[in-house]
């Protein structure tokens, strides 16, 4: 019988038994003793349960309300008359609830609660209750505020993980007594400070990443006792100083990453010694000197990655050894001389960069046909050499830039053989030849840039087959012929460029069927007759371009149905008549110039027009209009051969006064029925000077400004379609039936951060023009209102739909191959046709609205960063955790640095 199962009476259990007295006496003792030491054992082992518990409970009764609810297993502690042994075997004890490990003991020695969405502090966390506690793992939560200092008290622990949420402060260096700590994570969120200096005294540990956090100052030179250490993980922070010498001494090293930081200097020869390592990356920092030749000891390196830095000289001849180099990353540099010649005589080299630097001489063999290649970047280099008999077996190729050189030869139609070929880059070069019929075999191809080259011939008919087209560059070469009708097929086309050549022909209607067209230029050609009304019919041009042809007759009426064409372009032609009056409908046009025509009569009445300059507007017939720099077009009235004025006239100019009149008085009465609204308390101060309306509409912003605080009933939480940690969206229907999205950023103690994500989008969305970025509208800066107005998008966000079930059902690969092909248009767009290149930073699901067609458009510029060539642009971690640009490219167990936005997954 278990003395835990002692529940009857005592004298009951002795009246079958004849003792003595004494003999009773003595058994009693015997038995209360027995008793009183199982009480004890039993009270013993309940009560670390129980304060393991009641410290859990207490610490998740201080999380956000709205985020307990996801600890459900969690559960109060039983009432009092429970038992010590019932409730510890009960389902209520801590080792049975979610995240929680005990031992055979009952104590907790793992707490795992990562991907949970838990918000709050650690601060009311008790680390003495769990003396037991070796892993500890709170990654990708919201959990924010400092690292208190009492996890101290957890002298077990081996894992710490907290990867992933919004710690701030900086690293306490209590957390350097852990002294059986192997694996120490805190990447992700927003320390700062300094690594501590006593680091070294976490003699067991084996990775430490502290990467994405605002660190500042040197690494410590006690890093250097870290002698088991097998992963360091500290990029994308503001570290500075050299990189010290006694990384050196890690030789346990695979992966070494110190990318995205301030270090100066030149780069140790003794990282020759690390001997295991696999990853090397040192890019984006101000790193200067030579590249040592210790390096090219390091047999076992897969990944280098040392592009953005200022460094110098030719690339050591001991490179050529890295025959397991799967990526070699040196662009944008200050190096020269000749491109490693054996780099990939193993053949297993995937990505290769060195653009933006002065390599000279020609491309090696052993590159050119590298058969596992897949991105080759040499572009703005001094490379010269004939490439006819390249890159014709790559089957692996998705991206090749070599624009930007010396390069000579012909275009080979092996490149129709590149079945994986997505980007094909060769501007700028000396490449002559006609452009191969068997390029759409490419089948894949989406941007095609042969620009600034010799090419001669037509164009080729065939090119119309490459369905996923959306860059199509052709422009300052020889081309001849006329523009194939095909190219009417290219329905993802958004991109047209064939300026500068010797075509000829008429402009074909069948244009008009590339839908998504949002830049065509066909100037500086010889192109005839009129131009094709069916243009009129592509509603998502925004740049225009037909100069420098020869093209008559009389201008479309509808080219006025262009309401997103920002440029228009049609000086130095032929045309004649006058300008129709549907082009006073083109509300978005802020660039025009029809000079050097034969056009006649009015301009039309918008914007653009009345502040075009002359140069802009000369040698025409007899334009005339509201412009400062053009006569008044001639009055209205007219008179009869005897010197009256004609009925006619007489009535038409009194219809144009009495409206006129009745206008005004509808103006006056709106005015003042707005000034009496305004004077209520309730209504914004109308201050001039906090105020900066809507400089982007072309009409009149203050009005539109008091009709979007009208229609949302000042910004009530009832039009709110979506909310952020900066600002949240309204839905803004104006009387005009126009519906527009409208973001309000929230108003912080000091504004910095609303500030900072306000100015930077408006930066951005008012230098870019794509159909796959939302559109900018208008802004508004006020004293108490800062928001931005883009257009509204039917169909939502994209994390809206995949996160719903009903909704995800819908959405098809049809749609979703769609929205990614979109989603990479656009950041091909910013990355590689602006200049400079536009970095997002935060392409998250939730950044990606949709319209009813499932046309993606990528919003929410506010951490968007315009990069400068030649200074430094590197800050601390930007964006939404998980979706941001990991600077990753895996393969297998090897990770590549690389840096781009990072894609979208729809699962």
């Amino acid at each position: 019988m278990s003395v835990l199962q002692l529940k009857q009476p005592l004298s009951n259990m002795l009246i079958p038994f004849n003792f003595s007295s004494s003999s009773t006496h003595t058994i009693f003792i015997i038995l209360i003793s027995f008793f009183l030491v199982a009480s004890a054992l039993d009270s013993s082992s309940a009560t670390p349960g129980k304060q393991q518990a009641e410290a859990l409970l207490t610490w998740k009764n201080s999380l956000d309300k709205s985020t307990q609810m996801l600890l459900p297993s969690w559960t109060s502690l039983p009432p009092r008359n429970f038992t010590s042994s019932s409730y510890f075997f009960s389902s209520n004890a801590p080792c049975k609830w979610v995240g929680i490990t005990c031992d055979e003991a009952g104590t907790v020695t793992h707490i795992n609660i990562t991907n949970t969405g838990l918000r709050g502090t650690l601060q009311h966390l008790s680390f003495s209750s769990f003396p037991n506690l070796t892993r500890l793992e709170l990654s990708n939560n919201f959990l924010y505020g400092t690292i208190p200092s009492h996890l101290r008290n957890l002298s077990k622990l081996t894992h710490l993980d907290m990867r992933l949420n919004n710690f701030s402060g900086n690293i306490p260096s209590e957390v350097c007594l852990l002294a059986s700590l192997q694996h120490l994570y805190l990447d992700g969120n927003q320390i700062n400070g300094s690594i501590p200096r006593g680091i070294g005294m976490l003699s067991s540990l084996t990775e430490l990443n502290l990467q994405k956090n605002n660190l500042i100052g040197p690494i410590p030179t006690s890093i250097g006792n870290l002698t088991k250490l097998i992963v360091l993980e500290l990029d994308d922070n503001h570290l500075s100083g050299s990189i010290t010498l006694e990384v050196g001494n890690l030789t346990e090293l695979t992966i070494l990453d110190l990318a995205v930081n301030q270090f100066s200097g030149n780069i140790p020869p003794a990282l020759g010694n690390l001997n295991n390592l696999t990853r090397l990356m040192l890019c984006a920092n101000h790193l200067s000197g030579h590249i040592p030749p210790e390096l090219g000891k390091l047999a076992s390196l897969s990944g280098l990655c040392l592009f953005m830095n200022k460094l110098s000289g030719s690339i050591p001849r001991e490179m050529n050894n890295l025959t397991s180099l799967l990526g070699f990353l040196v662009a944008e540099n200050n190096l020269s001389g000749y491109l490693p010649q054996n780099i990939c005589s193993n053949g297993l080299l995937e990505h290769f960069a060195a653009s933006g630097n002065n390599f000279v001489g020609p491309i090696p063999k052993s590159l050119g046909n590298c058969t596992n290649l897949i991105r080759f970047q040499v572009q703005r280099n001094q490379l010269k050499g004939d490439i006819s008999e390249y890159f014709g077996r790559c089957p692996r190729l998705v991206y090749i830039d070599l624009s930007h050189n010396k390069l000579y030869g012909k275009l080979s139609i092996n490149w129709g053989k590149s079945k994986n070929l997505t980007s094909l880059k060769i501007s700028d070069n000396r490449i002559s030849g006609t452009i191969p019929d068997d390029l759409y075999k490419a089948s894949r191809l989406g941007y095609l840039d042969l620009s600034r080259n010799q090419f001669v011939g037509k164009i080729p008919k065939e090119l119309g087959a490459l369905k996923l087209l959306f860059t199509l560059k052709l422009n300052e070469n020889k081309l001849s012929g006329s523009i194939p009708k095909e190219i009417g097929r290219l329905s993802e086309l958004t991109q047209l460029n064939l300026a500068a050549n010797n075509l000829s022909g008429s402009i074909p209607k069948q244009l008009a069927q590339c839908s998504k067209l949002s830049d065509l230029n066909l100037s500086m050609n010889r192109f005839w007759e009129s131009i094709t009304p069916q243009i009129g019919s592509i509603r998502s041009l925004m740049y225009l371009d037909l100069s420098q042809n020869l093209l008559t007759g009389e201008l479309p009426r509808e080219l006025g149905q262009l309401h997103y064409l920002e440029v228009l372009n049609l000086s130095h032609n032929y045309l004649s008549a006058s300008i129709p009056s549907t082009f006073s409908e083109m509300l978005s046009l802020t660039w025009v110039d029809i000079s050097y025509n034969r056009l006649e009569g009015p301009l039309p009445d918008n914007k653009a027009f009345s502040k075009v300059p002359m140069r802009a507007l000369e040698h025409n017939r007899g334009l005339c209009g509201n412009n400062t720099v053009l006569k008044a077009c001639p009055s209205l009235t007219s008179k009869r051969p005897d010197g009256t004025i004609s009925l006619r006239v007489v009535i038409l100019v009194t219809v144009i006064l009495f409206g006129t009149l009745f206008l005004f008085y509808i103006i006056a009465a709106i005015y003042c029925a707005c000034f009496q609204n305004m004077r209520k308390p309730d209504h914004e101060p109308r201050d001039a000077e906090n105020e900066t309306l809507f400089e982007i509409w072309s009409y009149d912003g203050k009005m539109a400004h008091h009709s979007i605080v009208e229609v949302t009933e000042n910004f009530n939480p009832q039009y709110c379609i979506g909310e952020g940690g900066s600002a949240n969206v309204y839905k803004a229907e104006l009387p005009t039936s126009q519906v527009f999205a409208v973001k309000k950023f929230h108003q912080s103690e000091d504004g910095k951060v609303a500030n900072r994500a306000f100015t930077s989008e408006i930066s951005v969305l008012t230098e870019v023009r794509h159909r796959n970025i939302v559109k900018l509208y208008g802004f508004c800066s006020h004293a108490r209102y800062s928001y931005l107005v883009y257009e509204y998008l039917e169909g939502g966000s994209l994390g809206k739909i995949i996160s719903s079930e009903v909704k995800a059902m819908q959405f098809d690969w049809i749609k979703r191959v769609n929205v990614v092909r979109g989603v990479a248009k656009a950041l091909s767009y910013l990355h590689h046709d602006c200049s400079p290149p536009i970095i997002h930073r935060d392409v998250s699901s939730n950044n990606i609205l949709l319209d009813l067609e499932y046309e993606a458009h990528i919003s929410d510029f506010g951490t968007a960063r315009i990069l400068k060539p030649n200074s430094s642009n590197w800050t601390s971690y930007a964006g939404t955790f998980g979706y941001s640009a990991p600077g990753k490219l895996s393969n297998g167990n090897d990770q590549l640095f690389v840096i781009m936005d990072s894609p979208i997954h729809i699962a």
